[in-house]
């Protein structure tokens, strides 16, 4: 099987280590969400299994692929990433960014092919009454869902059995709450089709409702990774979040939610998980 991994990866960045022996592998056909509190690397891990992002020791591979080795074009059809931020200033209409994520298969799918992934992937994404509205104009949650529709354009395939990787980056951050789930709906049914997805997520229950697995990042390091139910653990996240939390069980789904309790734990027992490793 194909895999995205990364392995015992360091970064700096300026005179800061952004991430510490970090490691992490996602199969095709799950959803791994990525947790942990501002500042402890996630972005950074997500730019490193996507290549945009070098490392300073470490490797990144997809199936025996070293990622720095494959030139730009060759990547970008084998995964996808949606930044935190995309900056997009000239006035592109909806449909015009949304194609730009068939850029790198222009060359060898012919134009038909090419048309059916950008309305599939307006579709998706329930954006099609703005494909012909111009991009800037748009709201923020708007925006997102754009380059949502974006990336699912360059994943895109007429059959799955191609293995290939969807990165997202914070992507419901702007969203509301039904198109929050929608998105992670989105993510699952892609997971169902083959495609590894990796998702960067701050709201715990999210993570806990639709992830396979959960990796959870703590000042640089992996600090827990499994089943959202086994490293959900309210000792678990008060430690790294310095919050206490409990759990209550969802009656639809039989999964473990997140409550907290209005307690903030900013003390001095708060883990330092580089010296825990």
């Amino acid at each position: 099987m194909v895999t995205l991994a990364a392995r015992n990866v360091d970064v700096v960045l300026g005179s800061r280590q952004v991430l510490t022996g970090a490691s992490m592998e996602v199969h095709p056909g799950e959803l791994v969400a990525v947790l942990g509190p501002n500042g402890a690397g996630k972005s950074t891990f997500l730019n490193v299994l996507s290549g945009e992002q070098r490392v300073l020791s470490g490797d990144v591979r997809i199936g025996e692929d070293e990622l720095q080795h494959l030139s730009p074009a060759s990547l970008a059809c084998k995964r996808a990433l949606m930044p935190q931020k995309a900056s997009l200033s000239f006035p592109f209409k909806v449909r015009d960014v949304v194609a730009m994520g068939r850029d790198p298969f222009r060359a060898s799918v012919d134009a038909s092919s090419n048309r059916i992934a950008v309305d599939c992937a307006l579709e998706e994404t329930d954006i099609g009454h703005l494909a012909g509205r111009v991009y800037t104009q748009l709201s923020g949650g708007e925006q997102q869902r754009v380059q949502l529709a974006r990336v699912l354009a360059q994943i895109w395939r007429e059959n799955d059995d191609e293995p290939r990787f969807l990165l997202l980056d914070e992507p419901t951050s702007s969203l509301d709450l039904a198109h929050q789930h929608s998105v992670l709906h989105l993510a699952v049914r892609l997971a169902e089709k083959g495609v590894g997805v990796v998702a960067v997520v701050h709201d715990l229950n999210l993570a806990a409702l639709y992830a396979r697995r959960v990796v959870i990042l703590a000042n640089g390091c992996v600090v827990a990774t499994g089943a959202p139910d086994d490293v959900l653990q309210p000792s678990l996240i008060a430690d790294v979040f310095d919050l206490s939390v409990h759990q209550v069980e969802d009656p639809d789904t039989g999964r473990r939610l997140i409550v907290p309790t209005g307690n903030h734990r900013r003390s001095a027992s708060v883990i330092d998980f580089r010296q825990a490793l």
